[in-house]
């Protein structure tokens, strides 16, 4: 596989409602709009790497339904190798998104054949491997395990929130969280840049050289190697936040494959999640690269 960022994770049609609030427990409320879109954190990830130019690959597992066909064609038309996309009897993942008037987003997921996805050792080569926790920890630990004896860059995003295996925390090179995430991780309250702060440089402790978290209008911290950093948000009108998280991984990791400073990176990131917010879906939302304004 001659991809410089290869995705191992989870592929769902989202099914996407607007609503002006979310409703009360045994309250019905008439919805503003309904869409399909395709979505799942590992596709949404590498559809935000190839979009901002790099070479990608996606390791993953779909039903033998049309969902899992559209699946599959969306991440070719965007230039993803989709050859160990895994097409197996069932039902492909969805995920039931609820968007309300703040651009709030509560999501319920139904995994599908994403519980059947396999770490085949063949099918994992690039010099970057971005995982996430809607696929079975099991492979997921597998595949970091794989391509890190490969040299590979390892890139965790811990969500949806779950603790990781204690192999696994010796495996990531990078770790990125939102809020939710990094508190869970470190076992504290993270509301802003400051304890954001004390919580990435405590999660760095367990393992991985550089710990991000991401604080939405609040912007990004950074700990690494050089000192800890806070980055700003970029001021928008947000319309939408679902894939918000996954386009900064993916952004930042193509800027990185492409040789970029981590700063460098991280700014990327913002730059496209903050256009992703501006619109409606999860590959949808997603930019170009030649939509972002070089810093």
């Amino acid at each position: 596989m001659a991809a410089s960022i290869v995705v191992f994770g989870s592929l769902n049609m989202d099914l996407m409602v607007r609503v002006a609030r979310a409703p009360r427990a045994g309250e019905t409320l008439r919805g503003l709009g309904f869409l399909t879109n395709p979505g799942g954190k590992g596709a949404n990830q590498a559809v935000a790497c190839a979009r901002q130019g790099a070479k990608v690959a996606m390791v993953g597992c779909v039903g033998d339904d049309d969902f899992g066909a559209a699946l599959r064609h969306a991440l070719a038309s965007d230039g993803v190798d989709v050859s160990n996309v895994r097409s197996v009897a069932g039902s492909t993942g969805v995920a039931v998104v609820m968007v309300d008037a703040e651009g709030e987003n509560r999501i319920t997921l139904v995994p599908g054949a994403n519980e059947l996805l396999k770490a085949g050792t063949e099918a994992l080569a690039g010099q970057f491997l971005l995982l996430q926790c809607e696929v079975p920890m099991a492979e997921v630990v597998m595949a970091a395990r794989c391509m890190h004896a490969q040299g590979a860059v390892v890139v965790m995003n811990p969500a949806p929130v779950c603790q990781l295996p204690d192999e696994l925390w010796s495996l990531v090179d990078i770790i990125v969280m939102n809020e939710i995430e990094a508190g869970e991780l470190a076992d504290l309250p993270v509301t802003d840049p400051a304890n954001a702060a004390i919580a990435a440089l405590s999660i760095r402790k367990r393992g991985p050289s550089t710990a991000i978290v991401t604080l939405g209008s609040q912007g990004i911290v950074l700990a690494d190697d050089e000192g800890c950093r806070h980055f700003p948000a970029m001021e928008v009108q947000v319309v939408d936040t679902t894939a918000a998280g996954d386009t900064f991984i993916g952004a930042m990791c193509a800027a990185r494959a492409a040789g970029a400073s981590m700063d460098a990176a991280v700014m990327r990131g913002i730059q496209a999640a903050a256009i992703c917010v501006t619109r409606s879906g999860a590959q949808a939302s997603i930019p170009y690269l030649h939509e972002l304004v070089e810093p």
